[in-house]
């Protein structure tokens, strides 16, 4: 029984030992860099690259980075027409994502709503449809009418809905736009620019993905198969891998068009704006995402939560704490480019507990041959609480708890 005793003291000593490094403090401030081929890379844009378009304004980016790879008048000032409905849904769906809208929430329609005239479906002031009927009417037949009931549930009127929208571009860095209504019927001083809508598609699309799931309807129907829906963005019939996004024509704006892709992890959004005729729309967009698709690919560097490093933790309960890629990071290369990224993780000096889950240690940089850089937070897995008498009492006790169980 002697020995016994001694062997579980002898066993306890150890492992003291073991914590009382916790207590040390060291700097561990360091670049560490792979010079492994992790992608291709080269200069994207081409500056001198004309495609001759007939529209009066046009720009292709990629959706996830929002790298700009065609332009053509991209910051001039036009009328949307109902483009300006890529903002409207984009409200609408953080109000859904926040919580704050269900699908199944019933939507009243006013005389003001009933009225608007132009796309509709005719909604009736004694009719209430679904958030998620809406939605369709919206998306798929560009209906003014679900538009201002919308906006007026939302915000109590359309004009306080405007004002939302207005806000929404600002904090998104839309400088070339100002709305004046929710629906884009033409009106002096409603106007936006390719480049804003691309910004604004490039939103709703990457914080809100889940409205593909009516920016790709084709066909569909509402009120028990009485009423009819076609898309009006005639890509969703004829383009591989089309997942949107709006159209939009007046006598004034002429025709516009905010149109989106996927092809092999590659998300491309291209905008046409005062194209002649509704065909040319098509044909100038598609033209656009066929030269993005031929001559660019997309490269995962990492995803969200990938775990970079585990690195040493000072006076912390946790001898190491896991680092992790803080969002998605990739980057878009000219197909047949061939040169190294190179990846260099610096992490912050002196790590020391206690942390908290999500709190940034570091980052990682991608540089690329043409000396573009891709940035990217590394932040703690997980808490690590410091070590203090009490835990440190409890964290034995338990140890020896253990050991006479």
């Amino acid at each position: 029984m002697f020995y016994k005793r001694v062997t579980y003291i002898m066993l306890l000593l150890f492992i003291i030992s073991l914590v009382l490094p916790f207590f040390s403090f060291a700097a561990n401030d360091y670049i560490w860099s792979d010079d492994s081929v992790l992608a291709n890379a080269s200069s994207t844009k081409d500056e001198n690259f004309n495609m001759k378009l007939e529209s009066g304004a046009a720009i292709l980016i990629d959706q996830k980075s929002g790298e700009i790879l065609y332009e053509y008048n991209a910051h001039e000032q036009l009328r949307p027409a109902s483009v300006t409905k890529v903002m409207t849904i984009l409200l609408i769906m953080e109000a859904i994502d926040s919580g704050k809208l269900s699908l199944d929430d019933r939507i009243p329609c006013s005389e003001n709503a009933s009225a608007m005239g132009g796309s509709q479906i005719w909604l009736d002031v004694r009719e209430e449809l679904t958030v998620n009927e809406m939605l369709k009417a919206i998306c798929v037949v560009s209906a003014n009418d679900c538009t201002v009931a919308m906006a007026e549930y939302l915000a109590g009127s359309e004009e306080a809905f405007v004002q939302q929208m207005n806000q929404k571009a600002k904090e998104l860095g839309m400088n070339d736009t100002v709305f004046k209504n929710c629906h884009g019927i033409d009106e002096d001083g409603h106007v936006t620019s390719a480049y804003d809508i691309s910004i604004m598609s490039r939103e709703l699309l990457n914080n809100h993905p889940s409205i593909t799931n009516y920016t790709t309807i084709w066909m569909d129907t509402l009120r028990d198969g009485k009423s009819q829906l076609v898309n009006t963005n005639k890509l969703l019939r004829t383009y591989t891998g089309a997942t949107g996004l709006k159209t939009g024509s007046t006598s004034l704006a002429l025709y516009n068009l905010s149109a989106s892709a996927t092809r092999n992890d590659l998300s491309l959004i291209a905008v046409i704006m005062k194209a002649p005729t509704s065909a040319i729309r098509f044909e100038e967009a598609q033209k656009l995402l066929d030269y993005g698709f031929s001559n660019f690919s997309y490269t995962n560097l990492g995803k969200k939560g990938d775990i970079i490093k585990t690195e040493t933790v000072n006076k912390g309960l946790d001898k190491t704490v896991n680092l992790i890629l803080e969002k998605d990071v990739g980057k878009i290369m000219k197909k047949g480019s061939g040169s190294d990224i190179v990846q260099e993780i610096t992490i912050n000096e002196n790590i020391s507990a206690p942390i908290n889950k999500g709190d940034i240690l570091g980052n990682v940089t991608y540089t690329c041959p043409d000396g573009s850089k891709l940035q990217v937070n590394l932040v703690a897995e997980n808490s690590v609480d410091k070590i203090n008498l009490w835990n440190m009492t409890t964290y034995l006790y338990d140890l020896w708890f253990n050991l006479f169980r």
